[in-house]
């Protein structure tokens, strides 16, 4: 089995992209949401983010995903910290999860900050899906409803499509004109004949 890392900006499609591996039988791990999920229960991320923020930052045992990111995408040394928490533990995470799907051709790893968390390490080939930065902003605001500005400075602790293409094996083009299904099922063929 060979590990696939799938990333891409903030907005740029890559959620569309996983969930077209899903139906081919591609099993796919959600870097982001198996984090928000260790955050709520792995104690050493427990433990670490309130000696980072304070105990206040958990209520009923949840994180304050709204108060951490109003502090760390201002202040990219706490973000900085809190990733050193996280990071290790969701490594870990994926390593367990992926040894479960031994029996399928490959895997994919989901995650926006594969390049810049060192994720990119575990994965034997990476995908990146890309998107014009304006269509990336526009469909963040519509999903999230959040301001322009709140989308930039989450695009501002991320990479950009550039950098990550270029360190990148494939690229899947996710805009209003590329034919999406198109380009998965081909990468899909050529993971399966070719073995990555």
């Amino acid at each position: 089995m060979i590990s696939i890392g799938i990333t891409g900006g903030i907005g740029s499609g890559k959620s569309t992209v996983c969930k077209i591996f899903e139906t081919l039988g591609v099993p796919v791990y959600y870097a982001d949401a198996r984090s928000r999920m260790l955050t709520d229960s792995h104690p050493q991320i427990i433990s670490g983010v309130k000696s980072l923020f304070g105990g206040q930052i958990y209520t009923q045992g949840k994180l304050d995903r709204k108060r951490v990111g109003e502090v760390v995408f201002k202040n990219k040394n706490l973000l900085n910290e809190l990733n050193r928490i996280i990071h290790p533990v969701v490594a870990e995470d994926y390593i367990h999860w992926s040894r479960q799907h031994f029996d399928k051709p490959y895997v994919l790893k989901e995650a926006a900050i594969l390049f810049e968390s060192g994720a990119y390490k575990q994965v034997d080939k990476i995908v990146t899906v890309s998107a014009p930065r304006e269509l990336k902003i526009m469909r963040v605001m519509q999903r999230d409803g959040v301001t322009r500005e709140d989308v930039m400075s989450r695009m501002n602790n991320q990479w950009d499509d550039e950098q990550k293409v270029a360190k990148s094996d494939y690229v899947i083009y996710c805009n209003d004109t590329d034919l999406v299904v198109t380009q998965v099922l081909g990468l899909h063929e050529k993971l399966i004949n070719s073995k990555g």
